[in-house]
C-alpha cells in the first residue's frame, strides 16, 4: 500500500526516489526484510511525513532496523552518535558516526534489503556520501540488495570541480577519489563506487522525476530540510566545497552564528585587508565584504573575529572551490605567520595542490596540477549519470 499522497500536483515538484515508491505502493520492497539508512532529511514531498514512518506504515514488509549518520537519525547532533531505540516506531537504531562507520554483519543479520535515503550536499567531504559508500560496501559484503532512494544535487549536476581525492588520502571525508564538488546525486554515485570499487552487490536506484541538472534545490518546488545543523540555506550549501575546506585550519566558518559559510574570520584577521585582497582577484560571479562577528559556539567562541562575507552575486558563474583556495592563498600571503596551513590538506585531500598552495602558486597554476585527474573523473562519471537536461 502507498500512504495517502500528501501534496497535490496542482502544486507540481520534483518527486524524490521515496515519492517514487510511495507513489508505486512499495512494490519494490514487498516481501522483503528491511534496513534504513536515514535521518530528517528521509521526508516525502509534503516536508511532514518521514521515510521512518512512511516504510514503517506501509505493510507488506518489515522495516527491522534503522542506520543514522552524522548528526543522527533525527539530524541534531554535532558530535558522536550512540545507538538506541527509535521512540515513534520502536525500531531498533544503530550509529554509522563515532565507533562505526558501516553497519556490521550482526546488525544485518535477517536483512536482505538496504535502503539509502538522505540528502547530500554536492560537496566531497559532507559525510553523507561516505556512509553511502561504506554501506554500499556492508550490502556487498552480506549478498543483500542496496537500494537509493535518489534526491536532487542541491546545487546542481552540471558544475564539476577542485582536485580529486589522491587514493593515498582517503578517509571518511573523502571516501573515494572524487573531486570537491562531484555534479552527482547520491544514486549516481553509488554506480561509480559499485562499479570503481568492483563491488559485488545488487544495487536500485529510484530515480528522482522531474530533475534536471541544471536545477539547483530552489527550481525543485521541495522544502529547504538542514542536512545538518550548520547547513541552514542553499546559499550555505553553495559557499561549503570552498568555505568548508578551511575549517580544519585555525579560521572560524561561522559555525556559532545565524549564517555559517556565509562569513569566514579569525581574531588575528583584518577584513577590510582581506576582502580588498579578494576582490582584487576579480573572481566572477562572488564579492567578499568585510565584517566583524562574534561566535557564540564553536572556534573562537566569544571572541570578536575581523573576517569577510562571502556574497554570490551570479550562481552559474561562481566557483566555489575558486574561491577556498583564493582564500587560502590570500591567508598564506597575508597571515603568513598566523594561519596554521598544514591542516588545510585535511579536506583538500590532494598533495601537489597543497604543495602548490604552500609553494605560493597563484590559483591558475595550482589547478592545472589537478586538471589531468579531474578531466578523467569527467569522463569516467558520464556512465553514471542517470538524469540528462
Amino acid at each position: 500500500m502507498s500512504l495517502v499522497e500528501p501534496e497535490s500536483d496542482d502544486f507540481p515538484s520534483v518527486r524524490t526516489g521515496i515519492d517514487v515508491l510511495n507513489r508505486d505502493g512499495f512494490s519494490l520492497l514487498q516481501g522483503a526484510k528491511v534496513g534504513l539508512v536515514t535521518n530528517h532529511t528521509g521526508l516525502l514531498r509534503d516536508g511532514k511525513v518521514t521515510t521512518i514512518d512512511a516504510l514503517h506504515l506501509a505493510g507488506g514488509f518489515d522495516l527491522k532496523v534503522l542506520f543514522g549518520p552524522e548528526h543522527g537519525i533525527r539530524g541534531m547532533l554535532d558530535e558522536s552518535i550512540p545507538d538506541g531505540v527509535d521512540e515513534r516506531t520502536g525500531v531498533p537504531v544503530f550509529s554509522l558516526y563515532g565507533q562505526r562507520t558501516e553497519p556490521t554483519d550482526e546488525q544485518l543479520k535477517g536483512v536482505d534489503t538496504l535502503v539509502y535515503d538522505i540528502q547530500d550536499v554536492g560537496c566531497r567531504f559532507y559525510t553523507y556520501s561516505s556512509t553511502l559508500g561504506h554501506c554500499l560496501q556492508a550490502a556487498a559484503r552480506n549478498k543483500i540488495r542496496y537500494v537509493v532512494l535518489d534526491r536532487p544535487n542541491p546545487i546542481g549536476g552540471v558544475a564539476v570541480e577542485g582536485p580529486v581525492a589522491d587514493e593515498t588520502r582517503l578517509s571518511f571525508t573523502a571516501f573515494h577519489p572524487v573531486p570537491v564538488r562531484h555534479g552527482m546525486t547520491m544514486g549516481e554515485m553509488a554506480q561509480l563506487y559499485k562499479a570503481e570499487r568492483g563491488l559485488d552487490v545488487e544495487l536500485v536506484v529510484v530515480k528522482c522525476e522531474g530533475w534536471k541538472r541544471s536545477d539547483y534545490w530552489d527550481a525543485t518546488g521541495l522544502q529547504w530540510t538542514n542536512p545538518s545543523p550548520n547547513m541552514r540555506s542553499l546559499a550555505q550549501a553553495l559557499n561549503y566545497p570552498g568555505v568548508g575546506l578551511i575549517e580544519f585550519t585555525n579560521v572560524s566558518v561561522g559555525r556559532g552564528t545565524d549564517t555559517p559559510f556565509e562569513v569566514l574570520g579569525a581574531p588575528y584577521i583584518d577584513g577590510r585587508t582581506l576582502a580588498y585582497y579578494l576582490n582584487a582577484r576579480q573572481m566572477p560571479g562572488v564579492r567578499f565584504i568585510p565584517i566583524r562577528f562574534t561566535p557564540a559556539a564553536s572556534k573562537f567562541a566569544g571572541e570578536s573575529c575581523g573576517g569577510i562575507n562571502i556574497v554570490v552575486t551570479d550562481r552559474v558563474k561562481f566557483q566555489p572551490v575558486r574561491a577556498g583556495i583564493e582564500i587560502a592563498l590570500a591567508m598564506r600571503a597575508l597571515y603568513l605567520e598566523e594561519w596554521q596551513a598544514s591542516r588545510y590538506l585535511t579536506l583538500l585531500a590532494n598533495r601537489a595542490a597543497m604543495d602548490g598552495l604552500l609553494a605560493g602558486e597563484d590559483y591558475a597554476t595550482i589547478s592545472k596540477r589537478w586538471t589531468p585527474d579531474l578531466k578523467a573523473f569527467q569522463k569516467a562519471r558520464e556512465a553514471f549519470l542517470l538524469y540528462r537536461d
